[in-house]
């Protein structure tokens, strides 16, 4: 068995499970595993530093501030975080609006 093939095979075990492991389905799991595998195979690849360096959860070292240590605080992720998203595909995230400024008298 290929790597590729093994890696169809995980994803349509995780798509089977997500779905609450439903029974004659196998077929459409399948080939939705096929298509995730491919695009994950056509996507470009980040190099390990650069993915590590990019919030990769650990926490900032501490520091003076006014005789006191000072550590930074991580936010927790929401429930949505956990989504799983497929390969080549970008999480949609929404920024925060600013507040408007009343408009001049």
């Amino acid at each position: 068995m290929s790597t590729n093939d093994k890696r169809i095979r995980e994803f349509a075990y995780q798509i089977w499970e997500s779905e609450g492991k439903p029974e004659g389905q196998d077929a459409r799991h399948w080939e939705m595993a096929r298509k995730l595998a491919e695009a994950e195979a056509l996507a470009p690849s980040k190099s390990p530093k650069a993915a590590a360096s990019k919030g990769d959860g650990t926490k900032a070292p501490a520091s003076k501030a006014n005789g006191k240590a000072a550590v930074a605080k991580t936010k927790a992720k929401p429930a949505a975080a956990s989504k799983v998203i497929p390969p080549g595909e970008k999480a949609s995230e929404k920024k925060p609006r600013a507040a408007r400024k009343p408009p001049a008298v």
